[in-house]
């Protein structure tokens, strides 16, 4: 049986009740005399901000097959486009940007912390949400977890 409700998306609160655990933040990027830093969302943003989007995963044990999906702001899009494989910090997986979301794809998750990254850029004015992080385990779907949406303001 599969079910399914629907719920406000700025009403959904990180999920820590298995061994995945993630924790998405968002930094505006921004070019100073020190040249490129990241400073935390705190207020309006700007039509043409670059942001970027940092997900850590925590993962108590070993997993196979392990799907991350992150649902991009309907007012964003993302500065890479193009899909490819990626290993960084002992880590192998497949990084595919989609319409909606961007996907990571791992074989094989050794127990440890990890931190994804991804640009995007401010394309429209508005208030809305950036959408959730979740993450599910391919061949033991009891394995899973999703972090929260913020909200954003683009003047």
């Amino acid at each position: 049986m599969h079910w399914q409700y629907l719920e406000d998306i700025s009403k959904v609160t990180p999920y820590e009740g298995t061994p995945l655990q993630l924790k998405k933040d968002l930094y505006v990027k921004r070019t100073t005399d020190q040249g490129q830093v990241l400073y935390p969302v705190e207020g309006p943003l700007a039509v043409g901000d670059e942001l970027v989007v940092r997900i850590e995963l925590r993962v108590d044990r070993d997993m196979e097959y392990v799907h991350l999906k992150d649902q991009r702001g309907s007012g964003t899009e993302p500065v890479n486009v193009l899909s490819r494989y990626r290993y960084q910090d002992g880590l192998g997986y497949y990084e595919s940007t989609r319409d909606t979301a961007s996907h990571f794809f791992m074989d094989y998750l050794p127990k440890g912390v990890y931190v994804f990254e991804y640009s995007v850029r401010i394309q429209h004015k508005g208030i809305y949400q950036t959408g959730i992080a979740a993450i599910q385990c391919m061949y033991a779907p009891e394995f899973n977890s999703h972090s929260e949406s913020f909200e954003l303001e683009v003047r």
